[in-house]
């Protein structure tokens, strides 16, 4: 029964607030409105209908003695007692008892009058005013009518509009409450959505003591994250400027050689320089500068016409028009390597670019043999090395390719997707990125 009541629970804060809010007020005025209101209006309309009974009763006696200066005189009782005798003939017209599917107060009316030690034979109470009562006398069927307000509590609406307006009001004045206690959260959420795409946005705890103290330490959080990955930063690029001088000296003195091993440890010298080049563009991956607003189509067509001086890779299709917040340099870092990776084990690759309102998707595929569906988060993890469909042993490879664009994409609040290409058979890669 739970499962089912979520597939109607509001998602936002908001809507389960107001879902929270409205519910019992809602339950205690229907609840009011059937037990209370109903039972007090009855049980008027019965002492009514009581009171009534009596001058009803004084009338029929005048038509039940048969004398006939009693009958001359009842008329003036009627008007005396507020009764209107209607035509007999409309007591072969009444059939039955009328009343109206909401009229709660006349069926208590029409129980009252039955349970009298009047004649009454039929009751009618589809006039909007008036009531009308077919009476058995021993003088003949008579119509006896009265207005209706005559058994009716006077002003039935004023509690039900007292209700409505109380609980409207304090509604109002619960949600201005709840706002104030409710927006914290909202920016909290705001902010810690924000962080997750790789935006930091200006955020300042406040609220209630709790709240104060999720938003200290999510600020917290934040500023240490941003620390670790700005020491990180600096580590590894006071380890490459240190490193690449002693390199870029042996690079120098091998190439001058004559020695015929020369050659060879000039080769492990140049991929020691792309192991290098890797680790640093690996902790550069989320450690760019400010998000900007880039054309992501107009970035994927550029990146495509340069991979295309190095191998086969065309551009299949491309949808969607607008710019995107995101950090351009790491958006074509990540797919230069899909690219490269793509064209080092395939001779067809394909890219194409969707946008729409929720995010960015940039598809490579390929024809090559592709990565089996136990391996693929392997392959997304630093210094990983599959064997034998996608070897990274083959090339100057470090195993940190598909790491680079995995957290590049969360660094955009986005993921690497790694699946089976539908048409050509190889690995489908597809970055997405939320907007």
């Amino acid at each position: 029964m739970f499962e089912f009541l979520k597939r109607y629970m509001p998602r936002s804060l908001y809507g389960r607030a107001a879902l929270i809010l409205l519910l019992p007020i809602l339950t205690l005025q229907v609840t009011i409105s059937l037990v209370f209101i109903q039972r007090h209006f009855e049980q008027v309309t019965t002492q009514m209908t009581e009171f009534l009974i009596v001058d009803l009763a004084h009338l029929v006696s005048y038509y039940d003695d048969g004398d006939p200066l009693a009958l001359a005189q009842a008329a003036n009782v009627a008007r005396a007692l507020r009764f209107e005798i209607e035509d007999p003939a409309l007591a072969q017209q009444m059939q039955e008892d009328r009343v109206a599917f909401e009229d709660l107060s006349g069926r208590a009316l029409i129980r009252t009058l039955h349970d009298s030690p009047l004649p009454i034979t039929h009751i009618d109470l589809t006039h909007p005013r008036r009531v009308f009562v077919a009476l058995d006398t021993n003088s003949g069927p008579y119509v006896v009518s009265f207005e209706r307000r005559r058994i009716a509590a006077s002003n039935p609406h004023q509690l039900l509009v007292l209700i409505i307006v109380l609980s409207v009001l304090l509604t109002f004045i619960s949600y201005v409450f709840l706002r104030n206690q409710l927006r914290p959260i909202k920016r909290l959420s705001e902010a810690s959505l924000e962080y997750g795409k790789g935006r930091v946005i200006p955020y300042r705890p406040s609220g209630s003591t709790e709240v104060r103290a999720a938003g200290a330490a999510f600020v917290e959080m934040r500023n240490r994250i941003e620390r670790q990955v700005q020491q990180r930063t600096q580590m590894l690029s006071g380890v490459s400027h240190d490193l690449r001088t002693p390199l870029t000296r042996l690079k120098l003195g091998l190439s001058i050689s004559d020695d015929p091993e020369a050659v060879e440890m000039l080769k492990d010298v140049e991929e020691m320089e792309h192991m290098l080049d890797a680790f640093l563009d690996f902790s550069r991956s989320d450690a760019e500068a400010a998000l900007e607003y880039a054309d992501p189509v107009a970035l994927v067509r550029d990146t495509v016409a340069k991979a295309q001086k190095l191998g086969q890779v065309v551009l299949t299709q491309t949808a969607g028009v607008g710019m995107v917040q995101l950090r351009p340099d790491s958006i074509r870092r990540a797919l230069e390597n899909l690219i490269g990776n793509a064209q080092r084990y395939a001779d067809q690759v394909q890219v194409s670019v969707l946008l729409n309102e929720r995010n960015l998707r940039i598809i490579v595929e390929d024809n090559g043999p592709g990565i089996p569906a136990s391996l693929r988060e392997d392959a997304m993890r630093p210094f990983v090395r599959l064997d034998p469909a996608r070897n990274q042993d083959q090339g100057s490879g470090v195993g940190l390719g598909l790491a680079i664009v995995a957290d590049v994409a969360r660094s955009h609040g986005g993921q690497l997707r790694l699946s089976q290409s539908e048409t050509l058979g190889g690995l489908r890669a597809e970055l997405v990125l939320a907007r």
